[in-house]
């Protein structure tokens, strides 16, 4: 699943024009770097191109990272914390705080997923909570 919401602003996104890396914490598991190649972005079709979420799922690691909405800006479960390498992402737009109201333990670090875009300037570190996880997934 994965696509556009016209419902929500659009962001303003810088893509990346050299290669650098996302290393993401996981619950219960070592890090995963993931190094981005500018070149082949976008990976996949979900979350905004060269986002987050769309390096997480599509990058190469195959790095588990919730999103209910297929990437949309539509709901809060690919909520992740960005550790290190905040100011090299995209501002946050009021959809995607609006959105990220309804997750939990937010905080300053906390961004969407799907709508933070690195720019390459910086490696940069993603946490992903150890709440961000669907136990009602079906087949697994």
């Amino acid at each position: 699943m994965g696509g556009t919401n016209p419902y929500i602003e659009k962001t303003e996104i810088e893509l990346p024009k050299k290669p650098y890396k996302v290393t993401f914490r996981v619950p219960d598991g070592d890090p995963i770097i993931v190094e981005v190649d500018p070149a082949k972005l976008p990976y996949g079709p979900t979350g905004q191109p060269g986002s987050i979420l769309d390096i997480a799922l599509n990058g190469g690691a195959n790095v588990e990272l919730e999103h209910s909405c297929g990437g949309v800006c539509a709901c809060s479960t690919c909520h992740v914390k960005i550790k290190q390498g905040l100011a090299s992402c995209n501002e946050a737009t009021d959809d995607e705080l609006d959105q990220l109201d309804e997750a939990p333990d937010i905080g300053l670090d906390s961004r969407l997923g799907c709508q933070c875009v690195p720019n390459g300037t910086t490696d940069i570190v993603v946490e992903i909570p150890a709440w961000n996880k669907n136990l009602v997934r079906e087949g697994h």
